[in-house]
């Protein structure tokens, strides 16, 4: 199966100077924690919704001071719209990311593909095998340093 297959073909999108106010209600509305941020109609990086909540706690600035510019992720790991839905899982678990822009030539932005795309497409009926989107996300959710527990 096909990226193309599965991934949101128009996706919502904001520019580097939309306010973080901005950036949240596009959000809110589109029921997404991620927004491509487009130039030229380019894509120059992503923002989420974990990014907007850390630069506000952390920035003491008001979101409607704040830009998407400021605060998004300039690398973004991408893929295309022919590559296959397991060459996506793979760079989602190697990198551990929950979602790829899809981009075109020129790093024009087509879409998107989630792992949530992919675990809702998942199962006997669907084209992507179970055991391959759970691996995936078994990878993204592994924590990088043994976490400590308090408590019982």
């Amino acid at each position: 199966m096909k990226v193309k297959e599965v991934m949101t073909s128009t996706p919502v999108a904001c520019a580097p100077a939309t306010t973080v106010a901005v950036a949240a209600q596009l959000m809110f509305e589109g029921d997404c924690g991620v927004l491509p941020v487009i130039s030229d109609d380019r894509l120059v990086g992503v923002v989420t919704d974990r990014d907007l909540f850390i630069a506000l706690g952390t920035s003491n600035r008001v979101a409607s001071e704040l830009t998407v510019g400021e605060v998004m992720v300039p690398r973004v790991w991408t893929c295309g719209p022919d590559e296959d839905v397991r060459a996506a899982l793979a760079l989602m678990k190697d990198h551990k990311i929950r979602r790829l822009p899809v981009v075109g030539p020129g790093d024009i932005l087509l879409g998107i593909v989630t792992i949530n795309d992919l675990l809702l497409d998942a199962g006997p009926k669907g084209a992507v095998r179970s055991d391959a989107v759970i691996d995936a996300l078994q990878g993204i959710c592994a924590h990088q340093q043994p976490l400590v527990r308090t408590g019982k």
